[in-house]
């Protein structure tokens, strides 16, 4: 089955979406790869794209002024994450009817995504988890990056008429993706091994790369994204970096991404790969054109070839 790349059209299966811009497309490709591999149900469920791309008012805000955190920041759509707003986009998508799943790009089936996609909701309109990597309470912000969606109660889910909100200072970014103004009746809570933030093991069902200096496919490269310029514990810090980011660009003075700290994770990745290269859904030409552009590691073929079989990999993984 292809990856499909979706605008505005609804499916009559329950559906996974990756939201996904130009610079995390690859990772898109595997993740994809990845839930139809590991899934006994897969013909049960559809995976499909949502690309900036496919946008255009996204394209249409560039540079302009947008509230996060209190501040009004430039949009840029070059950013590592400019993605983002679209994971608020499926039930449109959907005809809000229906099952749905949304993931970011760097998102990693290990398990069976059906799990998900078929569980008992309890009446709640969204199950997610906590950002807190502690806490399972429903009053702090919620991560978004992984949600299971029941379409039909998400009509007020318009996500161009909310984006537009950023500009006018209506909506602050960072209350929008964390659900601050959803209705905590809402919302339940799913456990933490389907987004599972940079840990893998036995347990894990959806491995979430999603420290971002350390995502395994960028190990090396000129840092791209814009990183956090508050810090409550130690405020000098952020006044240091919006200094930085005023005087001499979004990126600059921010160095180049580590490897990950986990070399199963980066098996784990690349196993992926190797996957996508045999069954013709990666070629090996896109990933050269990716190592042009900087969105992938420059010695990524290299690994890929080197790489241990998968199978070996997740024989190894912690209990």
């Amino acid at each position: 089955m292809a990856t499909e790349s979706v605008t505005e059209q609804s499916t009559q299966k329950p559906c996974v979406f990756i939201h996904v811009n130009h610079k995390q497309i690859l990772g898109a490709i595997v993740g994809a790869h990845s839930l139809r591999r590991n899934s006994a149900n897969a013909d049960k469920f559809d995976v499909r794209l949502i690309e900036t791309r496919d946008h255009p008012f996204l394209q249409d805000r560039e540079g302009q002024l947008f509230l996060r955190k209190g501040e009004m920041r430039p949009w840029r759509n070059n950013d590592l994450q400019s993605f983002t707003p679209l994971r608020f986009m499926p039930p449109e998508l959907m005809g809000y009817r229906g099952r749905a799943v949304v993931i970011d790009p760097d998102v990693f089936a290990v398990g069976d995504v059906w799990e998900l996609l078929s569980r008992d909701m309890r009446g709640k309109a969204i199950l997610c988890r906590p950002r807190s990597r502690t806490s399972r309470s429903l009053d702090g912000p919620m991560a978004t990056s992984v949600m299971l969606l029941d379409c039909a109660q998400l009509r007020h889910w318009q996500v161009e008429k909310q984006f537009d909100d950023l500009f006018a200072g209506k909506l602050d970014y960072k209350d929008w993706i964390t659900l601050r103004h959803e209705d905590r009746d809402s919302i339940g809570l799913f456990e933490s091994c389907w987004n599972d933030l940079d840990i893998l093991n036995r347990r894990t069902k959806l491995l979430h790369t999603t420290k971002r200096w350390t995502q395994p496919w960028k190990a090396g490269l000129p840092v791209d994204f814009t990183p956090a310029d508050t810090f409550r514990r130690f405020p000098p810090l952020g006044w240091l970096m919006r200094w930085r980011r005023e005087l001499f660009g979004d990126y600059a003075l921010l160095g180049r991404y580590r490897p990950h700290p986990d070399r199963n994770q980066e098996n784990f990745f690349f196993g992926l790969l190797q996957e996508c290269i045999e069954n013709g859904s990666v070629t090996e030409e896109m990933v050269r054109e990716q190592m042009r552009y900087d969105h992938v590691r420059h010695d990524a073929l290299r690994v890929v070839e080197e790489v241990p079989p998968l199978s070996q990999t997740l024989e190894l993984l912690p209990a």
